[in-house]
């Protein structure tokens, strides 16, 4: 059976990376994304540049790319008390996980994503889910996604398939993933059209993308591309 693939699409970097992936190797493709009440809500409308971009660019991947859908998740930001959806400075928790990790926003993610899917008959659910530049969030760890993936695929007594496939990649390893499946022109359609800044900037754009420079996610953005581009021009 032709697989068919739903992305979990934020409209940052690593979403990105995902739904060129999944493009690349699926014949039917869909994405989703959510509006939880997040503070950098600017994605929501990112996103939606960023995909027709994808279509205007890439005619062979716009031919695969079905439905976008976004779903109303304010409940999360009702009950969270995070950096992500409070306006408060991002710092570090006494259990060691900064302030900005959601308390069950992918596996709710998920959750919405199956039902969606299942409904749909979409049976690959992709996120970009990263256990080696992350910040310790418990739900992005791969034994998460396993585990969820098996609750979803006996709750719905249908088999689904939850793909990560930046989860053991660098940042930089992600920055050189996107140049392989897209050339020059993914890679700068990630750096001016994409976001993953917390702080919701988009007023600079640096070498790497937008962003304040300064949160965990624009370091780790940065430092990444960096790292990348070292690498790129080092000979072999």
């Amino acid at each position: 059976m032709t697989q068919r693939a739903l992305v979990l699409f934020s409209g940052g970097q690593d979403s990105t990376a995902c739904l060129a992936w999944a493009l690349d190797r699926y014949e039917h493709v869909e994405t989703i994304g959510f509006d939880y009440g997040q503070r950098h809500r600017v994605e929501l409308n990112v996103r939606i540049e960023t995909l027709a971009q994808l279509r205007n660019q890439f005619p062979a991947w716009a031919q695969r790319l079905g439905d976008d859908h976004v779903i109303d998740l304010s409940v999360l930001g009702q009950i969270s008390d995070t950096a992500l959806t409070r306006d408060v400075a991002i710092a570090y928790e006494k259990n060691g996980l900064p302030n900005t990790f959601v308390p069950g926003r992918n596996l709710l993610f998920f959750t919405c994503a199956a039902t969606l899917a299942y409904r749909r008959g979409l049976d690959v659910l992709v996120g970009g889910m990263c256990e080696t530049d992350f910040s310790g969030y418990p739900d992005c760890r791969d034994n998460t996604l396993k585990a969820t993936q098996v609750a979803l695929s006996l709750g719905l007594d249908t088999k689904l398939t939850i793909e990560t496939p930046l989860m053991w990649l660098t940042k930089a390893q992600t920055w050189a993933m996107t140049d392989a499946l897209g050339g020059a022109a993914l890679t700068r359609l990630v750096v001016e059209h994409t976001h993953t800044c917390y702080n919701g900037v988009r007023e600079a754009l640096h070498d790497w993308g937008y962003g304040c420079g300064e949160c965990p996610a624009c370091r780790l953005r940065q430092s990444g591309h960096a790292q990348w581009v070292k690498e790129t021009a080092s000979p072999s």
